[in-house]
């Protein structure tokens, strides 16, 4: 007679034993959850991909880059003074190395006795344009003059030798003595000499209207002469004045002082770099994407920018320009692929980069690494309108 032995119900917190079945049946739940979870997954990461994932294009070749202004001499000579440290923080205009003027000094000095010397023979010049001029008139008025006294002497010839025909015909009508025919032939032969010398006095005072035009037209060359003579003494008293001028050499834009080379007691050149200055505060990026990366990119997108110094800060920023050609174009050797064993390489585009202000206080640097990310999304739109 067999006797049903029941077991003993388990203890709290001691595992229960499963049927063969009941275990078959918990492991299709899990595999069914697990499934439905990997879908939903699957589908979620479609989804982004689809609507956001395949507009961003991504490159870590990228760059903090600033426009730093190498600083030089313009004229030779001996450092003064340096005013500035490394590292240090200046503005447009600060006066950053002071060279020796003593020799620019007397230069200029020596050039404004210059135009001194020049403008007053300019005045004497003119001066004596003048006088030619005032000559010039009195001449025209001595000839108006001897005009009238020729016109004078004309008149009393004529009148004379009128005179003497009337003594003549009444001397042969014996009307009138030999005497007073002898004496109107006096008149009219004084009367002659004094025409005759008036048109000589006539041709002199128009001889000497001459002579004082010509020296009129070579005080006006004298004149010409003398303001070129003065406008290049200005010329070099503007050079000299520049010369010392640059003998202080100020920082052109806001920025950091780095790369100082330069100490009191050198002697430097015109040409020689002595600083750099920095402007940080207009740093921007410059990203070298693939060309596969460029279809869709246009100038205003907008860029999620990652610097590897502060990896826990999101800045942001905007496409701003692209390079004309591939870094390889401007490369001090480009490859020449006119060769048998040519192999295609994908080619990177320098892409520049805004920061989006405000920028958080954050120490951004020319040089720093950067991760960025461009979304094309307006691209896309754009081409299908």
């Amino acid at each position: 007679m067999n006797v049903a032995v029941e077991k003993p119900l388990p203890a709290v917190g001691e595992p229960v034993d499963m049927t063969p079945e009941r275990k078959r049946a918990r492991r299709r739940v899990a595999l069914i959850a697990g499934s439905g979870a990997g879908l939903l997954l699957l589908a979620g990461l479609a989804g982004y991909w689809f609507s956001t994932g395949r507009y961003l294009e991504t490159t870590d070749d990228a760059y903090v880059r600033a426009d730093w202004v190498a600083m030089s001499a313009r004229v030779p000579g001996y450092v003064a003074k340096v005013e500035v440290d490394d590292d240090q923080p200046v503005k447009a205009g600060d006066v950053l190395v002071r060279l020796q003027d003593r020799d620019y000094r007397a230069r200029r000095l020596q050039a404004e006795a210059e135009v001194a010397e020049a403008q007053a023979a300019l005045a004497a010049a003119q001066a004596q344009q003048q006088v030619a001029a005032e000559r010039i008139n009195q001449r025209r008025q001595a000839i108006v003059q001897a005009q009238a006294a020729v016109q004078s002497a004309e008149a009393e010839h004529r009148r004379s030798d009128l005179d003497r025909q009337r003594y003549s015909g009444l001397v042969r009508d014996n009307a009138a003595t030999v005497q007073r025919l002898e004496a109107a032939t006096a008149r009219a032969v004084q009367a002659r000499a004094s025409w005759q010398g008036a048109q000589a006095q006539l041709r002199e005072q128009r001889s000497q209207l001459a002579m004082a035009q010509a020296q009129a037209l070579q005080a006006a060359a004298t004149l010409k002469q003398q303001g070129a003579a003065q406008a290049r003494a200005q010329a070099r008293l503007a050079l000299a004045s520049q010369d010392e001028e640059d003998t202080l050499i100020r920082a052109p834009i806001d920025g950091v002082v780095g790369q100082r080379r330069v100490r009191a007691g050198q002697h430097v050149v015109a040409g020689q770099p002595m600083l750099a200055v920095v402007p940080l505060r207009q740093a921007y990026v410059v990203a070298n994407y693939k060309e596969t990366q460029l279809g869709r990119m246009r100038v205003g997108q907008p860029v999620r920018i990652s610097i590897d110094s502060y990896a826990e800060h999101a800045l942001s920023g905007h496409v701003a320009s692209f390079s004309p050609a591939s870094g390889n174009v401007f490369a001090l050797l480009p490859s020449d692929n006119a060769t048998g064993n040519f192999t295609k390489i994908v080619q990177r585009f320098p892409v520049r980069i805004l920061l989006d202000p405000p920028v958080q206080d954050l120490q951004i640097l020319p040089g720093m690494s950067v991760v960025t990310t461009v979304d094309t999304r307006g691209a896309e739109r754009g081409d299908e309108r």
